[in-house]
């Protein structure tokens, strides 16, 4: 199954050099999920070639501009290229008081229903349960209400050894209960051990995206041994003073986070505007977790 995630923006407060406010993409088998909207996000999507149409879920972590002002844009375009279908809006529960507003005093009335669930980001929940995936919200520390995302990948049926079932004859019409775990009795009464004719799927994996945060252990425990792991690195950690004062991470501290909570893989992003250049942040942040990369926009990354 495709678990992968695009980066359509990596930078902070503004946009600065060839970098974007905050935005991404995930495809999950073949359905889209918009995580934030910064703005631009709209011409980052046609430059990387992601069809705004396929987005069916769009996730804003908190109202600071630079996570959520591409979002009416988009709405907008939605509306004048025919959408139809409803999309399903989460976000803190204010937010959908801006867009009633910006529609209401530009006498917009959509074609298409918004589907808006609010997000308390004062706890842990399950907002979407699905044949794909399950997503939770993540309470962060920032400076007004932030949650993250926590994308889990169902477990898929067991595969089936077509060899074995060609050799064994078994009909196709076993084929969904030997998916699902049963046995295989032929017509002379022999059973065949379920295990014999599949194999177990892939462990399921997950995706963890934090947003805007201090670092603060509370989250730790909710993000333990994610396949990846994305956290904000606004600063580099000879600005510790100034990330605590505004509520952000810097490079060293989120690779500490992902070594306590055992990711596989960080990717840091949300980079502040002063740094030109992202070397001294991937060096600083490698030089305790080794398996970090960089929230490059227009990069794709497999989960």
């Amino acid at each position: 199954m495709k678990f992968e995630v695009t980066i359509l923006g990596s930078s902070s407060a503004t946009p600065i050099y060839n970098r974007n406010p905050t935005s991404q993409v995930l495809n999950i088998n073949e359905r889209l999920y918009l995580v934030d909207c910064g703005e631009g996000t709209q011409q980052q999507m046609l430059r990387f070639d992601v069809r705004a149409s396929r987005i069916d879920h769009i996730f804003i972590s908190h109202l600071h501009g630079d996570h959520y002002l591409g979002l009416v844009g988009l709405l907008s375009s939605l509306h004048l290229n025919g959408r139809k279908k409803p999309l399903k809006l989460f976000g803190p529960p204010q937010l959908m008081e801006i867009i009633d507003l910006q529609f209401k005093y530009s006498e917009t009335t959509l074609q298409y229903a918004i589907e808006f669930f609010p997000v308390d980001a004062a706890r842990s929940q399950v907002i979407v349960v699905n044949e794909d995936v399950t997503v939770e919200t993540i309470p962060l520390d920032h400076r007004i209400p932030c949650t993250g995302f926590l994308f889990r990948e169902k477990k898929r049926l067991r595969k089936l050894l077509k060899d074995e079932l060609e050799r064994l004859q078994v009909p196709v019409e076993f084929f969904t209960s030997l998916k699902k775990g049963a046995d295989y009795t032929d017509l002379e009464g022999k059973v065949y051990k379920n295990d014999i004719l599949t194999i177990d799927s892939d462990t399921p994996k997950t995706y963890a995206y934090c947003s805007d945060t201090l670092f603060n252990e509370q989250y730790f425990g909710q993000i333990n041994n994610a396949d990846l792991l994305y956290h904000e690195a606004t600063f580099l950690h000879n600005m510790v003073d100034r990330a605590n004062e505004t509520h952000h991470t810097t490079a060293l501290q989120a690779a500490q986070i992902a070594l306590k909570v055992n990711a596989k893989r960080l990717l840091i992003g949300h980079f502040s505007a002063r740094y030109k250049t992202l070397d001294e942040l991937l060096e600083e942040a490698q030089s305790v977790f080794p398996n970090t990369g960089l929230a490059i926009e227009g990069r794709t990354f497999v989960v």
